[in-house]
């Protein structure tokens, strides 16, 4: 079992669609059992009392568009503790990578990677938060996770 967590900065757009694309992604090769994946914020900015709020609408709306659901979703920070818990971290930017080595206390394991690394252009994920162009930020992650995918498939734990 392969243990995967998307990682941005507030958990409910960019972080929570590559979950629930990769999850599609499994499920459609057959492959769902063989992962775990989920996905956390650097920051406490969408946890109110301990309760982290749903995937952003416009977020929701374009998985939808893709026939994918993510319902009950809620965001979480990221935890020192998870580090022994997941083989692989995924940051959608470069200032998700930092703040992913801080919180954990670096990277003894080589377990931190950023989802465009694993496409052929490289660089950050579309932030749709100030673009409001969540058609390219699925477009980013959708091709993040197609690499992905290919690379885990060849790994096959």
């Amino acid at each position: 079992m392969y243990k995967i967590m998307f990682v941005c900065h507030g958990n409910i757009c960019r972080s929570p669609m590559a979950e629930f694309i990769l999850k599609d992604m499994a499920a459609k090769a057959g492959m769902a059992d063989a992962f775990v994946i989920a996905s956390s914020a650097t920051s406490t900015e969408e946890i109110r009392g301990g309760i982290g709020n749903p995937v952003y609408p416009p977020a929701a709306a374009e998985l939808a568009a893709h026939g994918i659901a993510c319902a009950g979703k809620r965001a979480v920070q990221l935890q020192k503790s998870d580090y022994a818990k997941y083989d692989l971290f995924v940051g959608m930017d470069s200032a998700n990578i930092r703040n992913m080595h801080r919180m954990l206390g670096g990277d003894p394991e080589g377990k931190i990677r950023k989802l465009m690394d694993y496409t052929a252009r490289g660089g950050d994920v579309a932030d749709p938060w100030y673009s409001d162009r969540f058609d390219i930020a699925y477009r980013d992650i959708y091709d993040g996770c197609k690499g992905l995918m290919e690379v885990l498939r060849k790994q096959e734990r």
